[in-house]
């Protein structure tokens, strides 16, 4: 074949690869423009694309790996060359340190490769989970995400999906015919209530730029320093500060104004409603975000926290915790369900962590709940509190019939909550732990942005060296 004659070859090769389609779309929208670079664009299956779509590129000019599943072709259907590339992805991003972002779109196996698909399966899976806590992993379901491949996306750092996106083990026509079918299953909106996805966005679009302001948040991988920005401080924050601690606004506004003005991404919005997790930049610095909400803490709402706490700590980002719950809910219902379980795993997953760590006591914090949260055992760097704190080993009303049994004796209704509000501003206040060593500094709601900033800028340097072992055995 002459040279001219293999030049056609190619330019006919290309004409058809370039073919316009959802998968390079959506490469194209992550990607800095003209940044990304297609590896193994020549890889066939029979003569046919294989499905998916991988490369590199720079996301705020940051490198990336990335892949995206090419629904045009079979449905985008896995086989041994597809599983190649997207293996060389998770192998490049391990040699280089650079995040993955993967966009799922397939109907699921080549059915017609057999135990060559199901070998594809387990590369990637081992492949992904082995780069755990090495880079960032972001997988963003636009299209179908179904058995393994929804494996894969839920073991990612963060899961974007798209409100028209599927995410399952099990399909529902499969639940449907066994009769298990349940009411959403395998949509977005099912996800987020479940905890799977941390973002649900309106389509593709936004997904994607939702997945580029995670990237820019995130360092690109474990030794790496956090980001840095320039930043603007919320005109109204220390106002919104002090409504917080008058009740008439949430923790989510309390973060927003601790927070550099317009910073802050929520994340699982409609799982473990009881407390909240957020990334922002304070001064310019990514941190993460934490806070209860005033309510007992329910099992989901310690498995969210949780989570959040290591996929911080895995990326030394700071947390900043805000505390202001009574404990964990007292149900047997709650305990037969694991509540016990996922409240250690909370604990474990706070003392664990070695990022920087502050609480900050805003309201109560009491018994077990302040233990994991803010005290000692949860091995926070430093403990603040606002005036209106209070810290407990139990609930008030309890410590007062404890403590003051023969105050009680003979008073009525007013009395005993007379006795219960100088319990609370007496042995229960906050001066009171800050005179045996328990608190660092208190302060009111409007110097608290200076307060975090002075500490996590003192923090910047922490270095912890841990007993030599293969991992802790978290409550899972």
């Amino acid at each position: 074949m002459s040279l001219e004659s293999k030049r056609q070859q190619l330019a006919d090769f290309n004409v058809k690869a370039s073919s316009d389609n959802d998968a390079k779309k959506r490469l194209t929208a992550l990607f800095d423009p003209d940044t990304f670079v297609e590896m193994d664009a020549f890889a066939m299956a029979n003569d046919v694309p294989c499905g998916v779509i991988t490369g590199y590129g720079y996301v705020d000019g940051n490198p990336v790996y990335a892949f995206a599943q090419d629904n045009s072709v079979d449905g985008g259907a896995v086989g041994r060359v597809h599983a190649e590339k997207i293996k060389k992805v998770y192998e490049m991003a391990s040699k280089t340190g650079a995040p993955v972002v993967a966009i799922y779109d397939s109907k699921g196996a080549r059915l017609n490769e057999g135990f060559d698909a199901l070998a594809g399966y387990g590369d990637m899976l081992a492949l992904s989970n082995n780069l755990s806590g090495v880079v960032p992993q972001v997988a963003v379901v636009l299209g179908t995400c179904a058995g393994v491949s929804a494996m894969l996306a839920c073991g990612a750092d963060f899961v974007v999906m798209s409100e028209s996106a599927e995410l399952f083990m099990t399909a529902p026509f499969v639940a449907k015919a066994n009769r298990e079918a349940t009411e959403g299953a395998g949509t977005a909106a099912f996800a987020e209530k479940c905890g799977v996805a941390h973002l649900v966005c309106k389509d593709d679009q936004d997904a994607l730029a939702q997945t580029r302001t995670l990237l820019s948040l995130l360092p690109i991988n474990n030794l790496s320093m956090v980001p840095q920005f320039e930043y603007e401080e919320d005109v109204a924050g220390a106002d919104t500060l002090l409504q917080y601690m008058a009740k008439e606004v949430c923790v989510c506004q309390a973060v927003k104004a601790i927070a550099d003005a317009s910073s802050v991404i929520v994340l699982q919005k409609e799982f473990g409603k009881g407390v909240f997790t957020a990334l922002g930049t304070l001064a310019g610095s990514t941190v993460g975000f934490a806070g209860t909400k005033g309510k007992k803490l329910t099992a989901d709402d310690s498995a969210k926290l949780a989570r959040f706490v290591r996929t911080c700590d895995a990326f030394s980002i700071p947390v900043v915790t805000l505390v202001d719950t009574d404990g964990f809910v007292p149900s047997s219902k709650a305990e037969l369900a694991g509540s016990i379980r996922e409240s250690a795993k909370l604990a474990h997953a706070y003392a664990e962590a070695t990022c920087p760590k502050i609480a900050l006591i805003t309201g109560d914090a009491v018994g077990s709940a302040y233990i994991a949260l803010a005290g000692k055992g949860a091995n926070a760097d430093m403990v603040m509190a606002w005036p209106s704190a209070m810290i407990s080993a139990m609930a008030p009303e309890a410590a007062v019939e404890i403590l003051w049994h023969e105050k009680l004796a003979g008073v009525d209704k007013n009395g005993r909550e007379q006795l219960v509000e100088e319990y609370k501003d007496t042995l229960a206040s906050p001066l009171e732990a800050a005179k045996n060593g328990y608190i660092d500094q208190i302060f009111e709601p409007d110097q608290t942005r200076a307060y975090l900033i002075g500490a996590l800028d003192m923090l910047s340097g922490k270095r912890v060296s841990k007993m030599p072992k293969k991992h802790g055995n978290m409550p899972l």
